[in-house]
């Protein structure tokens, strides 16, 4: 029978969220003195860095070619044809001038899609402090790992999901 180790459990279905924080911080294999620095670096390696995962940049050629793929644009477009065909060529224009304003806006659309998706990646706490090896340390924020002891201050910004295992006065905002 495999040994389990107190990481293995992050890939079980659990709902965090549920559990009294001191359960989730023993199922985890943490303590109220934080993990040891080799722990921290064994997990960060285990499960990588806590980032947002960068997606592939398409170009602006395929982004504008991908707008053609679906099934209403292919009507128009062979109705732009039999227009054609007949030599009604103001009705052709129109609908060719159709299809190629939509793409286009779909081209702007996904550019600011992508940006606000950046703008939630900047978002991201760059620097959190933690307890290491029973002693409060400034890290970034992408070396933060399951079972790590978060500790925040009046206006910090939460670094990554927490639960709280103590909290005086606390209150939160939601970004817009």
């Amino acid at each position: 029978m495999k040994e389990r180790s107190p990481t293995s459990s992050l890939n079980d279905q659990q709902r965090w969220h549920n559990m009294p924080a001191l359960e989730v911080s023993n199922a985890l294999g943490s303590s109220t003195t934080g993990l040891s620095s080799d722990e921290a670096r064994r997990r960060l390696d285990q499960f990588g860095p806590n980032r947002l995962p960068t997606a592939h940049k398409d170009s602006l050629l395929l982004r504008f070619a991908r707008q053609f793929n679906n099934i209403l644009i292919y009507v128009l477009l062979a109705s732009a044809a039999i227009t054609a065909l007949l030599a009604h060529w103001v009705d052709c224009s129109v609908i060719v001038g159709v299809v190629v304003i939509n793409a286009i806006i779909g081209v702007i659309q996904e550019g600011k899609a992508e940006r606000a998706l950046d703008a939630i990646r900047n978002m991201l706490s760059l620097n959190a402090t933690v307890l290491r090896d029973a002693q409060r340390s400034e890290i970034p924020a992408e070396q933060l790992v399951a079972g790590d002891i978060v500790l925040l201050s009046s206006g910090d910004k939460v670094p990554a999901t927490c639960g709280c295992l103590k909290c005086a006065s606390c209150a939160s905002k939601k970004p817009h």
